[in-house]
């Protein structure tokens, strides 16, 4: 048994949670967004990553990009960055390609590695939709760093795959709610694209779109 389409989430939707509850309810529930220089800097990173027209083979892998991934079994539906279909006696027969393939996915970030567990989430929740689309256990995935431009090893253990599915679960309890947590500010905040718009001194029981609306309608806030 699993979700109908119309139930999806997103699947980046899992780090924007990870990192703060209320960023990704602003984003996800109330379809708010503002632009950064960080988030600038992402969109030409992901920009390359996400040709689906490039693959490439090296070795014994073969390289697409922006692979389009979903799970019925979560609800969830995105896309990889990268997936390197990897030869492997473990692996799955995938058109295209000879003998048989595991898939490894890649996820690019701009930045340095990070101490939360946010961009691990994503990478797992993409092995899980990948799992399921090809009938294949995914053991490891990695993340690609922009400013050491390195990649980090990813083990998708039994501890990270349960917080995935903890994580939707909350995200979509949330969303079928249409309730944007509150949370406390700390220092993450100054690095938020949405800081400006979040204001989480001032949101009492309103959502940040109704009090958007009171501002441009010349309402008291």
């Amino acid at each position: 048994m699993g979700y109908d389409e119309s139930e999806y989430l997103q699947l980046s939707g899992l780090q924007h949670f990870a990192f703060c509850r209320r960023q990704w309810a602003l984003i996800h529930i109330e379809c708010l967004w503002e632009e950064n220089l960080r988030t600038t800097e992402g969109a030409l990173l992901h920009e390359r990553a996400h040709d689906n027209s490039i693959r490439e083979a090296r070795g014994d892998a073969v390289t697409v990009r922006g692979v389009s991934v979903r799970s019925a079994a979560l609800g969830v539906s995105g896309q990889c960055d990268a997936v390197e279909y990897r030869r492997d006696r473990r692996g799955v027969a995938i058109a295209g390609m000879e003998g048989l393939r595991l898939p490894y996915p890649v996820e690019y970030k701009r930045g340095k590695p990070k101490i939360g567990d946010e961009d691990r989430l994503q990478l797992c929740g993409q092995a899980m939709c990948l799992e399921e689309m090809l009938c294949c256990d995914i053991p490891q995935g990695a993340l690609f760093y922009g400013e050491p431009r390195r990649r980090e090893v990813v083990d998708f253990t039994d501890a990270l795959r349960a917080e995935v599915r903890k994580a939707l679960a909350e995200m979509r309890e949330l969303f079928r709610r249409g309730h944007t947590p509150k949370v406390k500010p700390s220092k993450a905040c100054n690095a938020c694209s949405l800081k400006e718009l979040c204001l989480p001194k001032l949101m009492r029981a309103r959502s940040v779109s109704d009090y958007l609306d009171a501002a441009t309608r010349g309402e008291s806030t």
